[in-house]
């Protein structure tokens, strides 16, 4: 009998936490560091990728994502041992997708084709802005020439290049956006990553939010306003919205966050990496040590660093499926989740909310609303109460 997580999949997610600066909006997992020993990093990650396979032998593997940080800062043979790693721990799966992010800095640029020839097919692009005082504003070390450089040179290389904007930014009009996306979707992309800002506690956005200094963000309407205008210019270009700050030509979608966001399993390497993993039947959550220091003392010293942290129950991983499917435009499905509850979702919940016009049915799918999207917070807490 097939187990849960089949019907998301499985893929590897491998982080690397050093970045050349620290922007002032990011709470990733993200260091500077003057000095990185490739070398010794080479041989922590592929040493615990193969303590990860004897957790999860003989799967398929649809996905590698090098995320971060900055991945694009990696060693391109490094990136190479890697997928040539995977390939000998587990299966690999047909038209399985690796994708490296990447910022378009020259530095970075220069190293596409290297990473073209080590196996990665697919970039996704930190631009975050096409606006040069914004991107000072961001803290982002690229100018809008330098990434519209960077990403014709991506494109010679790789067939799938996304990028990722940030919207509803300090002083920013609503015709402005519309002007920035517009001029993004002529640039002949088949995905874009499309996000608000967010002002995270422990960033340096969030110290001067707290204190007062952080001028010009959005109102609530500006803000909505900004959404809706967002999925009507992607709409009209062909792009849909696939996910909650995700849009795609059809077939372009991210395969590995569509393992996310279906609730499949991961593994997760690299410091500050999360996972979930099916052993034995049962769902764990891995984490592994955040500082890059501790993570690679412990790989040295155990020859891996993740550990299970937790047995997930069943109606946890219900939670955690509706929380993630809903996210998506294919809704959740409302028999998967009932086996994995146990029980059948609210009734009169649902009847609500639907009445509301935040949730509908469709072929036994759950799926929430373009407004029902904006406050999904709020669904998923009238629905999970």
């Amino acid at each position: 009998m097939p187990e849960d997580w089949q019907n998301g999949g499985f893929g590897i997610y491998v982080h690397w936490p050093f970045c050349l600066s620290k922007c002032p909006y990011c709470d990733f997992n993200s260091h500077v560091r003057k000095n990185v020993s490739h070398t010794a990093w080479k041989a922590a990650l592929l040493s615990e990728l193969r303590h990860a396979a004897q957790l999860t032998p003989d799967r398929s593997v649809q996905s590698i994502f090098f995320g971060g940080g900055t991945p694009s800062l990696m060693a391109p043979d490094t990136v190479s041992a890697i997928i040539d790693e995977v390939a000998k721990l587990w299966h690999i799966g047909n038209n399985i997708e690796i994708t490296l992010e990447a910022n378009p800095t020259s530095v970075e640029s220069g190293k596409f084709e290297d990473f073209n020839t080590a196996g990665v097919n697919r970039i996704s692009m930190g631009i975050q802005a096409l606006n040069d005082n914004d991107l000072r504003r961001l803290g982002r070390l690229h100018s809008t020439l330098e990434a519209l450089q960077a990403f014709d040179i991506a494109k010679q290389y790789f067939d799938r290049v996304s990028f990722d904007l940030i919207y509803a930014r300090q002083d920013q009009s609503l015709a402005a956006w519309q002007t920035e996306l517009n001029r993004a979707l002529d640039l002949t992309v088949d995905h874009l990553s499309l996000y608000q800002l967010t002002v995270e506690s422990g960033t340096r956005f969030g110290q001067l939010y707290d204190i007062g200094k952080l001028k010009g963000l959005p109102d609530d309407d500006l803000a909505a306003d900004m959404y809706q205008a967002t999925n009507d210019i992607c709409t009209r270009a062909g792009l849909n919205n696939y996910e909650v700050s995700n849009y795609a030509r059809t077939g372009t979608e991210s395969h590995h966050n569509m393992i996310y966001w279906r609730y499949g399993d991961y593994i997760g390497i690299g410091p500050g990496a999360h996972g979930r993993i099916t052993v034995n039947g049962s769902k764990r959550a891995t984490e592994t040590p955040v500082l890059p220091e501790d993570w690679l003392q412990s790989v040295q010293a155990n020859g891996f660093a993740f550990k299970c942290v937790e047995t997930i129950s069943k109606s946890a991983q219900a939670e955690e499926y509706l929380m993630m499917s809903l996210r998506l435009a294919e809704g959740t499905d409302i028999e998967r989740y009932e086996s994995l509850s146990g029980n059948a979702l609210n009734p009169e919940k649902t009847k609500m909310l639907a009445k509301a016009g935040l949730l509908t049915h469709m072929n036994n799918r759950l799926i929430a609303t373009p407004s029902g999207r904006m406050v999904l917070n709020a669904v998923l807490k009238e629905l999970l109460v």
